[in-house]
């Protein structure tokens, strides 16, 4: 039995699918391939390759054609995706079974029958609740690794999956962030409480472009707090160099400003932080792991209180302006009792199984469905 991993976008997404192949791998008779398209993701494969002690992999660059490579020399307008998966489709055939942490691979093989082309397994990088988790393009996968209760009852009510086309494990990023050590030393030089500010990028819920500048200017005023800047690495993904190390060189005695470190992406940072500030990232749920305060931003004043994809805004105050941010922080450790009962249950609905073994669960279910 052969499995293709497929790492088609930023390295980030390592962290959520990597450790099942290891698990597969075990299996006798089963061969894993992996594919990446970044040549960043060498690296952060490699890192959590050996944060887990095991034997190397022959990875394999996936192949771009000259629209696809124009593309990635111009930045700003990401990765040529459809273009990437078709060019590797003749090789991707010869496999019984493609896993792929992002979505877009439901382009994959369209127009060959099921019985014509490998199974395409499908494990979602998070647990977040924004409508991009749960589109119409689950129903193009085979298989569905689910991280817990919330998204398999969204998902069946939405019919984009059947109870016979998924399996909940939990959050397999959890156990690879367990396993990478993390820097011993303090973050900031002075302890006081932390709050980690995690934006997206999303257009139209983003937030950085309103909260940013006040924000810094609000921290550099105070001395109760540090602050770490850490936006979702998307955010500066397709910045230039000078324009990161500029960001980065605004950082103080009492403010980190990180857009793209590997704390960035192994949840150093929602470890570390007491406070979260953010707007509609996932990683809000990482956060939540262990309840703690959180404000959330909502500078476009979106109608949020009943639409599922800001149902993590329930689980602290939300405020629109920036001149009420540091109010708001500086209540929330005193309102937290009003929304921790709340993130437990949310927290437990989102990350479904958070004992050891993810990354086993999921390959045992995987293979179980193969040999249906």
């Amino acid at each position: 039995m052969n499995i293709a991993f497929l790492f088609i976008a930023e390295p980030y997404q390592c962290y959520h699918g990597l450790a099942v192949a290891f698990e597969l791998r075990r299996v006798p008779g089963v061969r894993v391939a992996i594919y990446y398209n970044d040549p960043e993701s060498v690296y952060h494969l490699e890192r959590i390759r050996r944060a887990y002690g095991e034997a190397p992999f022959d990875y394999i660059r996936m192949k771009r054609n000259l629209f696809a490579r124009v593309v990635e020399r111009i930045r700003i307008f990401g990765f040529a995706k459809g273009s990437i998966y078709r060019s590797n489709e003749p090789d991707l055939l010869a496999y019984d079974a493609i896993f792929t942490v992002e979505d877009t691979a439901f382009r994959l093989f369209e127009g060959r029958p099921a019985t014509a082309r490998p199974k395409k397994i499908y494990l979602p990088h998070g647990a977040g609740d924004g409508t991009v988790g749960f589109s119409s393009r689950l129903r193009m996968f085979d298989f569905v690794l689910v991280p817990g209760p919330k998204s398999t009852q969204r998902m069946l009510q939405l019919e984009h999956i059947r109870a016979d086309t998924y399996r909940e494990i939990g959050l397999v990023k959890f156990e690879t962030a367990n396993r990478l050590s993390h820097a011993s030393e303090p973050l900031f030089a002075t302890d006081r409480p932390t709050v980690l500010y995690n934006a997206h990028k999303t257009r139209g819920l983003e937030s950085w472009s309103s909260f940013i500048e006040p924000m810094l200017a609000d921290f550099a005023a105070q001395d109760a707090y540090n602050l770490i800047v850490a936006p979702h690495v998307k955010l500066f993904r397709r910045r230039s160099a000078k324009t990161k190390a500029d960001w980065q060189s605004r950082s103080t005695g009492n403010v980190l400003i990180d857009v793209g470190s590997d704390r960035s992406v192994d949840m150093s940072y929602t470890r570390a932080a007491d406070i979260y500030v953010g707007d509609i990232s996932s990683q809000v749920y990482e956060f939540l792991a262990e309840p703690r305060p959180c404000v959330f931003l909502n500078p476009h004043n979106i109608d949020w209180v009943d639409n599922p994809d800001f149902a993590h805004w329930h689980l602290g105050d939300v405020i629109s302006h920036p001149q009420d941010l540091m109010p708001a922080i500086a209540a929330a450790p005193a309102r937290h009792h009003l929304y921790r009962e709340r993130q437990e249950a949310r927290a437990a609905a989102s990350l479904g199984d958070r004992s050891p073994g993810a990354a086993a669960r999921a390959a045992e279910a995987i293979i179980a469905f193969l040999r249906r």
